[in-house]
């Protein structure tokens, strides 16, 4: 079942489209994640999905409810972080995630385990107004999960963040995921997005590029699969020996290592050549393309078009 489900989702500002005849589907328990550059539409997407801004022309439902700006019932079983955040500066963290709770109608019981499990325990008393900006995009982390959503719905959940944090908050995705919740979640932090999404969705300029799995993206690429070989000596030899295998695209080297873009059945080839030169092999890794060499490309593509 579609969690989330768009059709046609437009949104124009002074004769702009910023959102672009969208469709999109999140299915019931898979972590999606939302990519795309600044000004892409990722925000203004999830605004008229929460019936937080209204559409231009299209539609979209949450949980089998259709979206619509004068009801809120569609919106009781979802945890929102908004982008930019702001809490009442005079309150304290308890405050605040009680009168979110309130607003939710979730148990109040729960507030002193969120604040433990996104490390604001020890600050549970202290006024927002002192908080750093990390700690209070871990406050609207604790706010999302009140109640234990079904769907969670993320904008940049980890700006701000230290590495630490940012840690933990794809821990708490992780988490939710096996809960069973379904996740959707806008980033920039490609590299963690990768380790955490079913799926992705690139968006730039309003318009799908690419939704697919990650590994699927991958599978498109020009950019090709490479081998990062290590040797004792004679890295810049070993490569002239390596670009002779059939299958390799190019070849660079940088220090003791030799990088090698290539087909994957050549990878085994492309090793036996360099032992066979009589060079002496310390260490090999097989990498595949990132997800943020995806994007790069896709974007480059989708802007060129």
């Amino acid at each position: 079942m579609a969690v989330i489900e768009a059709r046609g989702l437009t949104k124009v500002f002074n004769g702009a489209a910023a959102v672009d005849a969208l469709d999109l589907a999140v299915e019931e328990g898979e972590v999606y994640g939302f990519l795309g550059p600044n000004g892409a539409g990722k925000t203004t997407t999830i605004k008229m999905l929460l019936g937080l801004t209204r559409p231009t022309k299209g539609s979209a439902k949450v949980n089998g409810t259709a979206v619509d700006m004068t009801s809120v019932a569609f919106r009781r079983d979802i945890g929102y972080l908004p982008e930019r955040i702001a809490f009442y500066p005079n309150l304290t963290a308890t405050q605040t995630l009680g009168f979110f709770a309130e607003l939710k109608g979730a148990d109040k019981k729960q507030i002193p385990k969120l604040l433990k499990r996104v490390g604001l325990k020890e600050h549970a008393k202290k006024r927002l107004g002192a908080y750093s900006k990390g700690m209070r995009q871990l406050l609207g982390v604790a706010q999302a999960l009140l109640g234990d959503p079904a769907l969670l719905v993320f904008d940049e959940p980890m700006e701000g963040l230290d590495p630490r944090w940012r840690r933990e908050v794809k821990t708490i995705i992780t988490e939710a995921h096996k809960d069973g919740s379904t996740v959707f979640f806008s980033s920039h932090i490609l590299g963690e997005v990768e380790e955490v999404a079913d799926r992705v969705g690139i968006l730039n300029k309003g318009k799908f590029v690419a939704q697919d799995t990650v590994a699927n993206l991958r599978s498109h690429l020009t950019v090709k699969s490479r081998l990062r070989i290590r040797l004792k000596d004679g890295a810049e030899a070993a490569g002239y020996v390596a670009a002779k295998v059939p299958g390799v695209a190019r070849w660079w080297h940088s220090g003791d290592e030799i990088l090698v873009e290539c087909d994957p059945d050549a990878k085994a080839k492309v090793i036996a050549a360099v032992a066979a030169s009589g060079k002496e092999v310390v260490d090999i890794r097989s990498e595949d393309p990132t997800l943020e060499e995806v994007f790069l490309e896709l974007t480059d593509k989708g802007a060129a078009s």
